[in-house]
């Protein structure tokens, strides 16, 4: 069976708009960043789901291995990782075994460490918060949240086992966030150079190539049957051939796409190509804009793709998909719980839905955050600009659409999308995209100083050594 891998990430988070309660970020790769532990929340796009831990191994081999300020790391939840790991990922599969595990105890050491931290310090993540990133983790692999507990049930995976790992990694973003990404800078002349080192030669930073797709979904259940796959395979491509020949892209998704983007004619929207799964930027490498590719095999199905527009930034033709939205926030408060805040946004919902009650004016009213006397405005908004909860909720919403109540680390919200426009990036607007490219990459930098940091002045103790 295909695993679930959720999605938190505890990737390099991007400055916000300053006007705005919210901030967006991009996510690393390879082993290290694999063995942060966890779900990993992200830009919507279907992919598969790991699942948190698998099956506990038999008590026998049970005993500390480790004590990270008294609290112990056991055995079993080193060979757990490694498990996982060597079961997912063909990377860590080629990893000696004992290195494996001591790559393994150190990253969960790391996390243990930083999970006091931030306990420490007073972040917290409630029920609601969690309920949103399970229903987000199901929406981003386009199953539905009874569907999605069902895969975790069949990995041998306890629900609240599940969730205590979703609440964990939202706490190390949380941490995350406020310690090291807040505090990264760079300065116009960095990012200037950054661009001029970008024009006149090939993309190998996905942070700076720009695509637009726009996708036809035909979906699988997961235990899909060989007769399954191949008639959603033939489905398809047949669909990827009427595409070849001219027919209205925006029409066959309409008519025939199982994906919730539907709506919009299957477009994505611009957005740097790293906040796209792999697995449709490879599949459009070669392909020119209003070429099809495809169809791609995911987790979720079969995917058939057009370029609606590629483009690197620096140059002279870079554009994006920005998105006009404004919002109504209720921050975190000691007197009124999450739960009473989205339930007040619930009924804002019912009201404007109702035609009862205009967005602007409930903003006005009710909004605690700057754009209040503003009606709620955000003004025109960039790929990566918010956090991801806030932004992965208005990538769903057509022009005219309000959320539902949205959680994020700075309360709750309402959001309204005004409008979407292709914008030609000036050159301002490219260096901020530098700026944020560059900033992944410091930030990567500050974070493994961090944590090393953490790590040091913490009490480690090692017991016995983990083993199989």
């Amino acid at each position: 069976m295909k695993h679930i891998r959720s999605i938190i990430t505890l990737g390099c988070l991007a400055a916000m708009a300053a006007t705005s309660g919210a901030q967006g970020f991009r996510s690393g790769s390879g082993i290290t960043d694999i063995m942060r532990a966890g779900p990993r929340l992200g830009p919507s796009a279907p992919r598969a789901v790991a699942p948190p831990a698998a099956a506990p191994v038999q008590r026998a081999a049970e005993y500390i291995v480790a004590l990270v300020n008294s609290e112990p790391i056991t055995n079993t939840e080193v060979q757990t990782r490694v498990t996982r790991l060597v079961k997912e990922n063909a990377e860590a599969a080629r990893y000696p075994r004992d290195e494996l595990t001591r790559l393994v105890l150190d990253r969960l050491i790391l996390e243990r460490a930083q999970l006091q931290l931030a306990k420490e310090s007073g972040i917290k993540v409630d029920e609601v918060a969690i309920d949103q990133a399970e229903l987000t983790v199901a929406r981003q692999n386009e199953i539905s949240l009874v569907e999605l507990r069902r895969r975790v049930a069949a990995e041998g995976i306890a629900l609240a086992d599940f969730r205590n790992d979703l609440r964990d990694q939202l706490l190390l973003t949380r941490l995350r966030d406020r310690e090291v990404e807040s505090k990264v800078k760079i300065s116009d002349t960095e990012a200037d150079e950054y661009l001029r080192d970008q024009r006149n030669t090939v993309v190998k930073d996905t942070a700076l190539l720009n695509l637009n797709l726009a996708q036809v979904l035909v979906a699988l259940p997961e235990t899909a049957t060989d007769a399954q796959v191949a008639t959603a395979q033939k489905k398809a491509q047949g669909l990827a051939d009427r595409a070849r020949a001219g027919e209205d892209f925006a029409k066959l998704v309409r008519e025939n796409s199982d994906s919730p983007d539907r709506a919009n004619g299957g477009a994505i929207g611009m957005r740097s190509a790293d906040r796209y799964p792999p697995l449709f930027v490879d599949a459009v490498q070669s392909t020119a804009v209003n070429g099809i590719a495809g169809p791609v095999r995911s987790s979720a199905g079969f995917h058939v793709l057009k370029v609606l527009a590629k483009a690197q930034v620096g140059s002279l033709d870079a554009t994006i998909t920005q998105t006009q939205v404004r919002h109504i926030l209720l921050l975190n408060d000691p007197k009124r719980t999450t739960a009473q805040a989205v339930a007040q946004l619930a009924e804002f919902q019912r009201r404007l839905q109702a035609g009862t009650a205009d967005f602007a004016g409930l903003a006005r009213d009710n909004s605690q955050d700057r754009s209040a006397k503003e009606g709620g405005d955000l003004g025109w908004s960039s790929p990566g600009q918010f956090v991801p909860e806030f932004e992965e909720a208005m990538d769903r919403l057509a022009p005219g659409q309000v959320s539902d109540p949205v959680v994020s680390r700075f309360g709750v919200h309402l959001i309204q999308v005004v409008a979407r426009r292709d914008f030609k990036l000036s050159h301002p607007e490219q260096r901020e995209a530098a700026r944020a490219a560059l900033r992944e990459q410091k930030g990567s930098e500050a974070y493994n100083t961090w944590a090393q940091e953490v790590r040091a002045r913490a009490y480690i103790e090692y017991r016995d050594p983990p083993q199989s």
